[in-house]
């Protein structure tokens, strides 16, 4: 069948202005949108922002952890070279007392 012969999804008075590409189901103008560069249903407009903002979040989330492991890996490095330097006796250095 042609795009002639399709009602909309929700509005079954309507012709269908779009086949959305993503879920292959046919729409009016109003429950249609254009999303970067094609026409595309509202829920599936939805969807693709909620998987956006997902990713987004994971990425947040990893760099975040990778700050605080960056942190305290420097951390435990100064530590431990603070206590090595806190163990030369100070004959090394030439203060006699």
């Amino acid at each position: 069948m042609s795009l002639l012969d399709q009602r909309c999804l929700n509005h079954a008075l309507r012709e269908a202005a779009v086949e959305c590409p993503s879920c292959k189901r046919f729409f009016c103008r109003e429950c249609s949108t254009e999303h970067q560069g094609r026409m595309i249903c509202v829920g599936c407009v939805a969807a693709l922002a909620r998987s956006e903002n997902k990713t987004a979040r994971t990425k947040t989330v990893r760099w975040s952890a990778a700050a605080l492991g960056g942190i305290l890996l420097a951390w435990l490095v100064f530590y431990y070279l603070g206590l090595t330097l806190a163990r030369i006796p100070s004959e090394f250095h030439g203060v006699v007392e």
